[in-house]
């Protein structure tokens, strides 16, 4: 048998809660947002999930990703720029960063008839700058990297008087980001505990917290990130914002949920009023996308992903029984990194399974081996025969195969009557 890798240890922090939220943010500037907002953005529906039984607990879907631009972003942008001067709405804004704020920016604005630039590396991807010109924005291709792009983007806000838009943790952002707290309040009553992503600059965090403990400071709020940037576990470790988090992850999966900064004010509510921030890896992540897919028909991104995935990684034991609402933040996810995700995802979830075994060189060996899958009404998805293999003896072949297993008991059958089969069995890395 192959080795299996273990399984490194997640972290969670748990800090005590102030039933008053920050006076930083107030949540009669959240209710104003609410009403400013209320007709560029839906009301977004908080359904109740056919996962519950599966884990033990009501579970309710807040689906932001329904939102026009695929994300929750909308609700702070549209407030920010509902409340910018006439002078800087008629001058125009500029963005330079592809995430889903820059994508709320270009359509929002657009909406409100504010002039509104894109600044993107000559290399991004085509679909995503299509998107962005769908939206109604002016999109600039500049430099290789996003450093360039964001260094021409305030070269050109200086030279014309744009607003150079980026995300953070204004009061006015948090207050519209916060608006998602009283809809939960409104659409599920005795609510146990709300879910929701902590990545980026916490922006939805913090604002959502602000309302839901004001309405009723026994609902637990809980932050998850993921393990691989855990930029707020560590801001509260150490008792301070961080302003430099080292960390490489991959961009491209992560998208929103990577900043390398944590905002004095983000960090400041988030501290008085989250009980609770947890870490979950990649591949937990992976699983809840898979799980969206199947039982709320639905493909989100790993930020939309991150609450579901701690409830899968068994971070949040002291729910069982509760009634939860999980914030599903985003679905903004190219498709070519879907496919990617998906196949990563039924291998996590020991649906897909990769095996080698060594059968002898004679006729028939092959269509045994077959036959036998086909008894145990597996579905092969690829095949490798290699005859000549510096692992297999002489005489031997090494077979490579790819096969989908219904579900994981499925999976644990074939893996037993494969032992008894083949003593050369090789189940390979997930």
């Amino acid at each position: 048998m192959c080795p299996v890798k273990p399984i490194k240890k997640r972290v969670s922090v748990c800090t005590p809660v102030s039933n008053v939220p920050a006076e930083y943010l107030r949540f009669e500037d959240i209710s104003m947002a609410a009403l400013k907002i209320q007709s560029g953005v839906q009301k977004t529906p908080c359904t109740y999930s056919r996962l519950s039984k599966q884990y033990g607990m009501e579970i309710f879907m807040k689906k932001e990703h329904l939102n026009y631009t695929g994300s929750v972003k909308e609700r702070g942008v549209l407030h920010l720029l509902s409340s910018l001067t006439p002078e800087q709405q008629r001058k125009g804004v500029i963005v330079a960063t592809d995430c889903n704020f820059s994508l709320a920016v270009a359509y929002h604005a657009a909406e409100l008839r504010i002039p509104v630039f894109v600044i993107m590396p000559a290399n991004s991807s085509q679909s995503r700058l299509r998107m962005y010109r769908e939206y109604g924005a002016m999109v600039i291709s500049y430099g290789s990297t996003a450093h360039d792009s964001q260094s021409h983007a305030h070269h050109l806000a200086n030279e014309n008087g744009y607003l150079c838009l980026e995300e953070d943790d204004s009061a006015v952002y948090l207050a519209g980001l916060g608006t998602v707290g009283i809809e939960i309040y409104e659409q599920v009553p005795k609510l146990d505990a709300v879910i929701i992503p902590a990545g980026g600059q916490c922006g939805l965090l913090a604002g959502t917290a602000a309302a839901i403990k004001h309405l009723n400071p026994n609902i637990a709020v809980i932050g998850v990130e993921p393990e691989e940037f855990p930029l707020l576990l560590q801001s509260l470790k150490t008792d301070s914002p961080i302003k430099d988090l080292y960390g490489n992850p991959n961009r491209k999966l992560y998208r929103d949920l990577v900043e390398h900064s944590m905002g004095t004010n983000t960090f400041q509510i988030a501290k008085k009023l989250v009980n609770k921030v947890v870490s979950v890896r990649e591949e937990d992540a992976l699983v809840a996308m898979l799980r969206f897919q199947e039982y709320e028909r639905s493909m989100v991104d790993m930020e939309g992903a991150m609450g579901l995935a701690a409830i899968i990684a068994g971070l949040l034991p002291e729910l069982k029984g509760k009634r939860v609402t999980i914030v599903v933040s985003s679905a903004n996810m190219e498709l070519d990194l879907v496919r990617h995700c998906v196949d990563r995802a039924l291998f996590l979830d020991d649906r897909v399974s990769r095996f080698t075994v060594h059968i002898g060189e004679w006729p028939g060996e092959m269509a045994k081996l077959l036959d036998m899958l086909a008894r145990e009404d597996i579905r092969l998805l690829d095949v490798c025969h290699r005859r000549y293999s510096e692992k297999a003896d002489l005489f031997k072949a090494q077979v490579e195969c790819v096969v989908e297993t219904r579900d994981k008991t499925q999976n644990c059958q074939l893996r037993r009557t494969l032992s008894e089969r083949y003593p050369s069995l090789c189940w390979l890395d997930r």
